[in-house]
């Protein structure tokens, strides 16, 4: 494959990439003169970049368009897509930096690392070839690896990133060897090409083969069953700001990779990749939900209810259509919103030598905060589904494009599931307002970064389920025509 390019102007839809992984490596530099005392510096402007980034691709600068031949695409799917990713990067280093700071972990590369996890994310929504895929994946995954295992004096976390790279590393495996079998069968790296191919391939057994090892490596990349064997350990091991990070940017890149290969790539055979998909998103939805009724770690069981979400985001995706690509995009973003919010209640009423990670934790908060109860309760809410929240709104876009697919078995067992799902959710409401306080008050939080971030995290699930319409309309018009 021969890549031309004419001038610079054509590299213009690239340059929120150029401009984010620029500042990544301008930070590390930065960073080797700066003494723990002012590298809250490198934080800033950390946040800096994140922010001007965002602004480029919101108000369009560089236009939308194709680089390198087609490998990299900038359309509508991912500037929205590329919006939320940097607005819950930014919200992540927001929580992190005083529950770093409190327990000494916080080092310079990690502001680097999330600029070059988001960077990654960034190519992984707008790959147009197998390269360009991978390349997005293990910069995400590399970065993400590192976070993770942040903490190195922590056995828990130590293991925790052990586990990470290793089943992280067979997933890359499994989705590299499909590529290389989908390459075998059509001859093409690029996804315009490979979409032509297969709709004229005689025998498809390589070319189905190769879709079943790639299906199986983004079921593990989104954390969907029976493939979700790390999201537990490594979502409790990792420090919570790091695990709020993996929980949300990575699953809505995910979405876009499953889009990008699937339909952009694939979309002649969807029949049978659809099929995959509902039946991942069956398992999903069963296993997440009956096992997170069991777990009394907060951390483990949100883990298990990432699954869950999974299993519905899928709905949209195994229907297909601009109807079930949007549903499933909605759902993505809600998702981050809500992940995000979640992982935030934890790092708001954890201290320095407390981690307020179990249920029990949350006994009797409404008798000591009443404000912060309340905001816990809007999240656990808006994750259950309850009208008017945002989770609500999310969940009935995904269940009617899985109905209008004729999936209407899978969208009773998604509103089955849904109801299972209720009961732990529930439970974390009840023991903030029915239970007595346990042991004794936490000291006060002397900061008030995290409790105002959060604050504006979990209302903003209340304001964006009531105002929902005008993302559901741009997550259609990113798949309009």
């Amino acid at each position: 494959m021969t890549i031309t390019l004419s001038t610079t102007a054509d590299l213009m839809p690239l340059l929120p990439e150029l401009v984010l992984i620029g500042g990544a490596f301008a930070l590390l530099m930065l960073d080797l003169f700066l003494d723990d005392a002012r590298r809250g510096l490198t934080h800033m402007l950390s946040l800096l970049v994140l922010a001007g980034v965002l602004a480029m691709i919101a108000c369009g600068v560089g236009g939308q368009g194709t680089v390198f031949n087609g490998m990299f695409v900038r359309d509508v799917m991912a500037d929205v897509s590329k919006v939320v990713i940097l607005a819950v990067s930014a919200l992540s280093l927001l929580y992190a930096w005083p529950y770093l700071r409190e327990r000494k972990l916080y080092v310079g590369e990690v502001p680097v690392l999330v600029l070059l996890a988001t960077a990654g994310m960034m190519m992984l929504v707008s790959a147009g070839n197998l390269v360009m895929v991978y390349l997005g994946l293990e910069l995400l995954a590399l970065c993400s690896y590192a976070l993770v295992a942040l903490n190195r004096d922590d056995g828990l976390s130590a293991e925790a990133g052990m586990k990470y790279i290793v089943l992280g590393s067979l997933a890359s495996g499994l989705l590299l060897y499909g590529m290389s079998l989908v390459y075998g069968a059509t001859g093409t790296l690029d996804l315009a090409g490979i979409h032509a191919a297969s709709a004229h391939v005689a025998d498809r057994t390589l070319l189905l083969t190769g879709v079943v090892f790639l299906v199986a490596g983004l079921a593990f990349k989104l954390g969907a069953a029976p493939f979700h064997m790390w999201l537990p350990d490594v979502y409790q091991g990792a420090p919570t700001p790091i695990t709020l990070f993996i929980s949300a940017g990575p699953k809505l890149a995910a979405f876009a990779m499953a889009y990008r290969l699937l339909e952009g790539g694939l979309g002649p055979i969807s029949e049978q990749w659809q099929l995959l998909l509902a039946g991942l998103a069956a398992a999903s939805l069963v296993v997440g939900n009956l096992i997170a009724i069991a777990q009394t770690n907060l951390k483990r069981m949100l883990a298990y209810s990432t699954v869950s979400h999974i299993g519905f985001l899928l709905l949209g995706l195994a229907g297909g259509g601009e109807r079930g690509y949007a549903a499933a995009l909605f759902y993505a973003i809600s998702y981050a919103v809500m992940s995000a919010a979640a992982f935030g209640s934890i790092i708001v009423l954890s201290r320095q030598g407390f981690e307020a990670e179990n249920i029990d934790d949350f006994k009797g908060l409404n008798a000591r905060n009443p404000w912060q109860a309340a905001l816990v309760m809007c999240v656990m809410a808006s994750l259950a589904g309850v009208p008017p929240f945002l989770g609500f709104w999310a969940k009935l876009v995904v269940l009617g494009a899985a109905v209008d697919a004729g999936l209407v078995w899978l969208a009773i067992l998604g509103v089955v599931c849904a109801v299972i799902g209720g009961f732990y959710y529930l439970r974390v409401i009840k023991v903030m307002y029915f239970d007595e306080p346990v042991g004794e008050l936490p000291p006060v939080r002397k900061d008030r970064v995290v409790p105002v971030v959060f604050g504006a995290n979990a209302l903003a699930l209340l304001v964006l389920g009531i105002f929902w319409n005008p993302i559901m309309a741009w997550c259609q018009h990113a798949f309009a025509g």
